[in-house]
């Protein structure tokens, strides 16, 4: 788009179906790489992605063109299917509905990398639901309980 300049940074985390630990870490940087580059074939910049066995964050400069709906649709049905037809796992792997997405300053940036590349280390003191919840409550952002990731089974 001419004449159109945006400077959109946006975390996005989403979970595995049900949190079930199913990202291995033999194949985890692979998943990584296929994510990027749905990411990047649509003209976005990915400027951090990693996870654990259970969730995944991305932080990325959005271009405008694109709805964050619409990308995650593209990056969660994308990336299922190669891990399905990869056969990654021994089940048929979904990741769970939904989303959180949250917008951060330029001057924030190198803060919230640090924040993805470390996500091993974050979560040996906490868990998934507790961080997510926290983001939520950092960003004001309303919930309710019953629509929250679900727990493991």
């Amino acid at each position: 788009m001419a004449n159109t300049y945006t400077q959109i940074h946006i975390q996005v985390v989403f979970a595995v179906k049900n949190r079930a630990s199913l990202i291995r870490p033999e194949w985890k940087d692979d998943l990584f790489k296929y994510m990027t580059g749905i990411i990047q074939k649509r003209e976005h910049k990915l400027l951090a992605i990693n996870g654990v066995p259970d969730h995944v964050h991305i932080l990325i400069g959005l271009r405008p063109y694109q709805s964050i709906s619409d990308l995650m649709k593209e990056t969660k049905i994308g990336s299922m299917n190669f891990i399905n037809e990869s056969g990654l796992t021994k089940s048929k792997f979904s990741w769970q509905d939904g989303y959180g997405a949250f917008s951060y300053s330029r001057s924030h940036i190198s803060r919230v990398i640090k924040y993805i590349q470390l996500q091993e280390e974050h979560h040996k003191k906490k868990t998934f639901l507790q961080e997510y919840t926290e983001i939520l409550e950092k960003f004001q952002v309303p919930f309710e309980e019953r629509y929250m990731f679900k727990a493991v089974l």
